[in-house]
């Protein structure tokens, strides 16, 4: 069937309702309106301490606050907190906290629930937030509205993980003394943030509605938010193109359809709002078996890469050539570094020099729809052209995550986040002491260098700016010199709206915490 007969029936399909809300439903609301917003897939769970995923941060970074905001510059901004000091060793943060702040319960939020929430809830529930917990030596309320973290040795990122997806706050008067993964407010989740938890239609709807006792004047500026669960990419893009939906966050339509849809009247397109997380991509390299464990073998997988070509078909310009490790919206990154432009002689002749016997690799593609497919074809391609054989092994998103768990795997595509800073995204990727299975986004390659973990370590505790900017290019070089992993781009997933929407966009980390600050005209 031609596509575009599929958007006319998909468009169809959506006479009467869309993801089970009827059409009088989608048209309601007072002074703020209601957005419609598609998430793709549908979240496991809402309940943010426990559950991290993209669609869960989504709709739950609305409901849940940490105590900070950050700006597209990442610079801290007050949300739960007021203000906080830092003392000049840099081995003690105060935050006071905002007064007068209620749970959506009705109960006072206080001092007590930031440190159930950092020293016992996240602790057990967070894994990457747990990690971060290595350099605190203690969080205590000295009153009600006062907070100290007492860490055991400067951590310059410190005040890069109070952002809502890091350091969620949740409710100790719930929680507190029970079973936090089996509690039934799981299902109702119960935070500070400006929408609260109205419904929850399994496989059609979420719905948030306004927080009308919230602790910031004029905020929330909508009255409802729909999240409608719609598992066709096509069907989505059918769903926006008829005006049933107001949003399409990054990845909820295929990159080929993007440029289509932003030519819509009254259509926009943004790529703000990813600033936090900078998306970066790479192909995980087994460092652990031959011929992947050869330096110029890796070397000549990068040298075998048509990076550009990548950015421009599969992703439809809404990608760079990633010049390392370091994705240039994060602190420290360096061009100073090795470069790896597409050659196919010198890859041909660093497998030569490599002892490559013609062993055919498995490439473990990312089941995320036709963008990745078309990657993992073109490197396929890429690959062959300066003569390594490989053999593609598709799976589902749980067979792609057991297969990187358990190490199964020759080379396999993936991104991750790298949290503004080296120490809080970078580190754990390269660093052997995160050589552990169970994880897809440790250091899943099995890379070891004494050297770099030195580095990273020393990195991590120097809070003189223009000393860490010296350790992390000393990082970035040794990385691009050992090609752990083959690097591709840094993502920019592009938002798709309607112009009714304002101010769609305001913080850092995007919609995540920003959809209760927009309004609809």
């Amino acid at each position: 069937m031609k596509r575009r007969k599929m958007i006319q029936l998909g468009t169809a399909g959506f006479g009467l309702s869309i993801a089970g809300v009827p059409l009088h439903l989608l048209a309601a609301g007072k002074k703020g309106g209601v957005i419609n917003v598609a998430v793709q897939p549908e979240p496991p769970g809402l309940m943010l301490g426990i559950v991290q995923n993209g669609p869960t941060q989504l709709v739950a970074g609305n409901l849940y606050e940490g105590l900070l905001r950050y700006d597209d510059k990442l610079t801290p901004q007050p949300l739960l907190a007021t203000a906080w000091t830092v003392s000049k060793d840099g081995t003690l943060y105060t935050f006071k906290l905002k007064p007068n702040v209620s749970w959506h319960d009705g109960k006072p939020f206080t001092s007590a629930d930031v440190v159930f929430s950092a020293d016992v809830f996240l602790r057990k529930t967070h894994a990457r937030f747990r990690a971060n917990l290595a350099a605190v030596e203690s969080i205590r309320a000295l009153d009600p509205l006062t907070v100290e973290f007492k860490l055991k040795f400067p951590f310059a990122p410190f005040l890069g993980i109070f952002e809502t997806g890091t350091m969620p706050m949740v409710p100790k008067h719930i929680y507190d003394g029970t079973d936090f993964l089996t509690n039934p407010a799981n299902a109702t989740p119960i935070g500070t943030g400006p929408l609260k938890f109205k419904e929850w239609v399994k496989g059609s709807y979420i719905q948030l509605v306004a927080n009308d006792k919230y602790h910031e004047a004029g905020v929330p500026l909508v009255d409802s938010v729909y999240f409608h669960v719609i598992p066709d990419a096509a069907s989505r893009a059918a769903a926006f193109e008829a005006g049933k939906i107001d949003v399409m966050p990054g990845g909820t339509v295929e990159y080929f359809d993007v440029l289509r849809l932003s030519k819509l009247p009254g259509a926009q397109v943004t790529t703000k709002g990813w600033e936090f997380f900078a998306p970066h991509s790479w192909l995980w390299i087994n460092n652990r078996k031959a011929p992947m464990d050869k330096v110029k073998f890796r070397q000549a997988v990068m040298f075998a890469l048509d990076r550009e070509a990548m950015a421009k078909v599969a992703w439809q310009g809404f990608a760079k050539v990633a010049t390392g490790p370091f994705n240039s919206h994060i602190k420290f990154h360096s061009t100073d570094v090795a470069k790896y432009p597409r050659d196919v002689n010198k890859a041909k002749a660093l497998l030569a020099e490599a002892g490559y016997k013609g062993e055919t690799l498995r490439l473990l593609p990312l089941p995320y729809g036709e963008t990745w497919s078309r990657m993992a074809e073109m490197v396929r391609q890429n690959l062959a052209q300066a003569g390594i054989k490989v053999e593609t092994t598709a799976t589902d998103v749980a067979g792609w995550n057991q297969r990187l768990n358990e190490w199964d795997y020759d080379l396999a595509f993936t991104y991750v986040y790298q949290y503004g800073d080296p120490a809080l995204g970078v580190a754990r990727n390269y660093t052997s002491t995160n050589i552990a299975k169970g994880s897809p986004f440790n250091n899943v390659e099995g890379y070891s260098n004494p050297k770099v973990d030195e580095l990273f370590d020393a990195g991590a505790r120097e809070p003189d700016s223009a000393k860490r900017a010296a350790i992390y290019l000393q990082v970035q070089k040794i990385l691009l010199d050992d090609v752990p992993v083959a690097w591709l781009h840094e993502i920019n997933f592009p938002t798709l709206y309607r112009s009714k929407v304002e101010n769609l966009i305001s913080s850092g980390i995007g919609l995540n915490d920003s959809l209760s600050r927009a309004s609809v005209t």
